[in-house]
């Protein structure tokens, strides 16, 4: 990235990682062309974290870059701790950069007595003494209402659309994997003036087993299974198997976090998906690394251009587009 940073009252950026995907900061401190934070972020025997600061940070705009993917418990503590110890080392103001915002999935009282967890851990991070959240493509929208502090909310659409748009498939159709996901797959659609499936999933009459019903028209065409978060895979390896026995040419599947927890790569391979695109907001398990249909997209460019327009600050909305 060319050019100086425009000076705030914030002081000079800082960039710090915390062990959840140190590579990942490495190439958004690379895109603003500042150096990595110094810090130690080390275990006692016991498990407790350990953090020290190894450079001042007095009066400085910080950024703590730390998805909160497995082990998502370690690495919510460890952000935390980092947290506190920039606040108590006299930081201007604390950003916490989660790319992945572990616990999104439980955001509402589904059932009786049970906790909503995306709201306790937008409570820890606010209380730990956090001044704003960046994140991106929160699993529900609403959740950065549970924050009472500011929350940049970027997608990665424009990352992932675009290299869409570069493979130039003809008869091009996206499909939501149930119908939750419809809004999302029709918005992927419209940029790239495909058509638009969605796939019915219901239980049989005596709740044995799941079937797909495709809603749209796939035969001859090539699909994209369009989701959020990839995680076990049993969703989209069904979705696909419809889409297959429906007539569809070609299934691929996108992403933008690529949790891929349990069986999900065997999954993967077994099934008709041709290729499964997702971006690097979580890094990927060894096994994963080496599947040949998986392919990983840097938000690293994103991320980089929101921290630098927070810090400068100017507009971070111009990158929803």
């Amino acid at each position: 990235m060319s050019g100086p940073f425009t000076e705030t009252g914030f002081g000079e950026l800082k960039i710090f990682s915390g062990s959840a995907h140190p590579e990942l900061t490495k190439e958004i401190a690379a895109f603003l062309g500042v150096p990595v934070g110094q810090a130690r972020l080390r275990r006692f025997p016991d498990s407790e974290v350990s953090f020290q600061i190894d450079e001042n940070i007095r009066g400085t705009d910080v950024f703590v870059v730390q998805p909160t993917c497995a082990p998502v418990d370690q690495h919510i503590m460890e952000m935390l701790v980092m947290v506190d110890a920039f606040r108590r080392s006299s930081a201007a103001r604390i950003t916490a950069v989660v790319p992945y915002y572990g616990y999104a999935r439980q955001d509402r009282k589904d059932r009786p007595r049970v906790p909503i967890s995306a709201k306790l851990v937008a409570n820890v991070i606010s209380a730990a003494g956090t001044n704003r959240v960046l994140t991106m493509d929160l699993h529900k929208a609403q959740i950065q209402a549970f924050f009472d502090i500011p929350v940049d909310h970027l997608f990665a659409a424009p990352v992932i659309i675009d290299y869409l748009a570069r493979l130039d498939f003809p008869r091009l159709t996206l499909v939501a994997p149930d119908a939750g996901g419809a809004e999302r797959a029709r918005a992927y659609a419209k940029r790239l003036d495909a058509g638009l499936a969605v796939i019915d999933k219901r239980r049989t009459d005596d709740g044995t087993a799941e079937v797909m019903n495709v809603i749209g028209d796939v035969a001859g065409r090539t699909c994209i299974i369009q989701d959020d978060i990839i995680d076990t895979g049993g969703t989209i390896t069904k979705a696909a198997l419809a889409l297959e026995a429906s007539g569809a040419e070609r299934v691929l599947a996108c992403a933008v976090h690529g949790v891929l927890s349990g069986p999900v790569i065997e999954r993967i391979e077994k099934s008709p998906i041709a290729k499964l695109i997702v971006t690097n907001t979580i890094p990927l398990r060894p096994e994963a690394a080496r599947s040949e249909k998986i392919v990983v997209l840097s938000v690293a460019r994103l991320l980089g251009q929101a921290i630098k327009n927070i810090h400068e600050e100017t507009s971070v909305s111009s990158l929803f587009v």
